[in-house]
């Protein structure tokens, strides 16, 4: 991955805004569902999300400048098909690590074919034991061809979360 500096501005200007409100102008998305039950799952799935296991788990992970996310981390993802495909840069605005919420929120920087930012966290309920995977993100296209591929990126994007969930479902 090139190193870009960390001044390296976002491709919006709502950074943060998946821990709260989410901005106009974007198209909206939020995805919750149930993983399965008990703190040791939570963990667990919390340690897999927190080391890029969404992005490894998916195939679209190509590499971080740490080892688990950390606010000021640099991430690059490849979407696409085989040999057609993009690196998209993103740098971890936050970090969640609340005693039933944990995860990260990445932002879109330039070379990104979308601008915005995304959650990946897991939630514990301790009232009936329940974890939940959440996918949330606010996003416009940031390319030409995220503008042109209109309501078929958004499919996409859908289709990404729910396989990201996926990736900490117990086998």
């Amino acid at each position: 991955m090139s190193q870009q500096p960390a001044s390296t501005p976002f491709t919006y200007s709502d950074v943060g805004a998946t821990a709260g409100e989410y901005p106009p102008g974007y198209d909206h998305f939020r995805l919750r569902r149930h993983i399965g039950s008990g703190r040791a799952l939570f963990e667990q799935a919390a340690e897999h999300i927190l080391g890029y296991g969404m992005q490894r788990g998916t195939g679209i992970f190509q590499d971080a400048t740490t080892p688990v996310a950390e606010p000021g981390t640099e991430l690059t993802v490849r979407l696409g098909l085989g040999p057609i495909g993009v690196s998209a840069p993103c740098r971890v605005v936050y970090v969640l690590d609340e005693p039933h919420r944990r995860g990260f929120a990445y932002g879109t920087l330039p070379g990104h074919p979308e601008s915005g930012e995304e959650l990946f966290c897991v939630e514990y309920d301790p009232a009936d034991d329940s974890v939940h995977g959440v996918i949330a993100a606010f996003s416009k296209p940031g390319a030409w061809y995220t503008r042109l591929g209109g309501p078929i990126v958004r499919l996409i994007q859908r289709w990404f979360a729910h396989r990201y969930i996926g990736t900490i479902r117990p086998r």
